[in-house]
């Protein structure tokens, strides 16, 4: 009777969960540890939510998560008389989901059982025998995997539930431990392969499969003062001989002891006096970043410089580079041809291309023609100088002519849906970071420029931003917030463009701020005229600061695009 005494009074302690009749704390095996000391009840989430008899049948803010007292007190009640299949003890709440399984379980059992729960309505839960499967498709031709993708160890190549797999790419393999600690840490807003980084069908997957994906934001975004870096700028003169005799780090606000921030990465700077600025000049570009965009340029020298405690080393000699409208930031050094015009350069290009090589095979299945372009220049024999013999496989006729120009057309209208955005005809790059990471900038540059020189259609849906900044032309013509499109982001530039005192300035940069802040525009404002500076600022950033590093890689090859002047594509 004693025994019988002391085990009731552990089980319904109150630092124990009624439900599981455990202490453990363990946020990421068992969710919340949740304690209503005025009904002496705790209960862990995960427990709560995955017990077969109790729903949310209350508001958000009533008992737990709109778990009411009075249902989870019920289904303890419930629980009390069911046996676990896995410890033999009372109060088992989770049972198999199959109405014909009598399995029932606690939490904590299930998951050393390999029970699989699924945290999607309506939380079903399923047994061993069970619970879903992954398998590898007929035809998969993915190699079998050595090692966790998430924690390098070695790997059983052999599906179960302690391993699984990437549905999308099916050659990342992990361990359950491994991902469920990767949800837990990334959440549902940056949980995805780490191979081939897709998010959707990954996620959809790893909760058939079991993975708990908390609704919040990352763990490393929860921390203190985690964004702290970003209210920073940088305010140190980095030229060689600093003429400033208030020190490197002591900038005014205006004149030539101002200092400047390089236009491209924001991390180099310079008073004026000291790079030779004018007073006028707010384009300034370290020379890291110059050499950068211009392709021909040399590596930086090295110099030792001094620099201020705690900011960045600086690991090369500063150069003065004022760019002006008619130097822009990403021009490339182009080769000369002998032609003057477009047409003539085509036409010298066009002579290029060798009739008497071997033509290149393109063959193209139903509309794929993308998939068939790109396959062409990633081949290790592609040569450009090569005539192409476009064949596709619903037609009749095995090569001709026709089949080429049609080919370069319907090339140049799939492209237009890769890496562009916006209305036909004034389409701007978009910022895409797996097309980044997958060089997919380059490779439309690369088509783009093949369409061109084999006779493709002339590019005409470039808008006059995106057309300016690839090839400085027309020169001398700002950038506009009409140039940035139709997006919400853009609506919010426009009230504080339209802004008529103070006050509503103010109110639309606070209604901006998280954009302003990460693109360095988040100052005070002490007249209505600073909204002027504020918005060049704000469209400068947009359109050009962010995007260097996909103008680069779009256009910045060793091809023809490049060679082609500007009324080629408004011909």
């Amino acid at each position: 009777m004693k025994r019988r005494i002391q085990r009731s009074e552990q089980e319904y302690s109150i630092d124990c969960c009624a439900l599981c009749k455990l202490n453990e704390n363990c946020p990421d095996k068992y969710g919340e540890k949740i304690t209503l000391k005025s009904h002496e009840l705790t209960v862990h989430y995960f427990c709560l939510l995955m017990s077969s008899g109790v729903y949310q049948r209350g508001k958000e803010n009533e008992g737990i998560y709109g778990f009411l007292v009075d249902d989870i007190k019920q289904e303890v009640s419930r629980s009390y008389r069911l046996k676990c299949a896995v410890c033999k003890k009372n109060g088992a709440s989770v049972g198999c989901y199959i109405k014909s399984c009598r399995k029932m379980v606690h939490f904590p059992c299930g998951k050393q059982h390999q029970f699989i729960f699924q945290f999607t309505d309506p939380f079903p839960s399923y047994c061993k025998d069970h619970s879903p499967t992954q398998s590898l498709p007929v035809s998969s031709c993915v190699s079998e995997p050595l090692s966790c993708s998430v924690c390098l160890d070695p790997i059983e190549a052999v599906l179960s539930y302690s391993v699984l797999k990437c549905p999308a790419c099916h050659g990342s393999w992990f361990h359950r431990d491994c991902v469920q600690n990767q949800a837990h840490s990334a959440a549902m807003f940056f949980f995805r392969c780490t191979l081939c980084n897709n998010k959707d069908m990954f996620q959809q997957e790893m909760l058939r499969m079991g993975i708990h994906i908390p609704e919040r934001d990352a763990a490393w975004e929860l921390e203190e003062n985690a964004y702290g870096e970003l209210l920073q700028v940088y305010q140190h003169c980095d030229a060689n001989k600093c003429l400033s005799r208030s020190g490197r780090t002591t900038s005014s606000r205006t004149g030539l002891f101002q200092i400047l921030r390089c236009m491209l990465c924001g991390s180099r700077g310079t008073h004026r006096k000291c790079a030779s600025v004018n007073a006028f000049e707010t384009d300034w570009a370290c020379e890291d970043c110059a050499a950068a965009v211009d392709t021909t340029a040399s590596l930086p020298r090295h110099t030792d410089s001094p620099q201020p405690a705690g900011q960045r080393r600086s690991r090369s000699s500063k150069r003065s580079l004022i760019l002006t409208p008619r130097q822009s930031p990403i021009v490339c050094k182009r080769p000369s041809l002998s032609g003057s015009s477009a047409k003539e350069i085509l036409q010298e290009l066009a002579s290029q291309i060798s009739q008497h090589h071997p033509s290149m095979p393109v063959v193209v299945s139903g509309n794929k023609v993308l998939e068939a372009a790109m396959e062409l220049v990633k081949t290790s024999d592609f040569k450009s100088s090569h005539a192409l013999a476009v064949r596709f496989t619903s037609s009749k006729h095995i090569s001709s002519p026709g089949n080429t120009r049609r080919f370069l057309s319907l090339l140049v209208q799939q492209l237009q849906n890769t890496v562009f955005e916006g209305p036909d005809g004034a389409k701007n790059l978009t910022l895409d970071a797996q097309a980044l990471r997958e060089d997919v900038y380059f490779d439309v540059g690369c088509l783009l420029s093949l369409s061109l020189i084999h006779g493709g259609p002339p590019l005409g849906f470039f808008s006059r931003a995106l057309y300016q900044h690839l090839f400085n032309f027309p020169r001398d013509t700002p950038l506009t917030v009409e140039d940035m499109g139709n997006t919400g982001f853009t609506d919010k530039v426009k009230k504080i463009q339209e802004s008529r005192s103070l006050e509503e300035l103010r109110e639309a940069m606070q209604s901006a701020s998280e954009y302003l802040e990460v693109a360095g525009c988040m100052r005070p404002v002490d007249s209505l005229s600073d909204k002027d500076t504020l918005v060049e600022d704000i469209v400068s950033f947009h359109l050009i600061t962010r995007m260097q590093l996909p103008f680069q890689r779009s256009r910045c090859f060793r091809g023809p695009l490049l060679v082609c002047s500007v009324p080629l594509l408004t011909s």
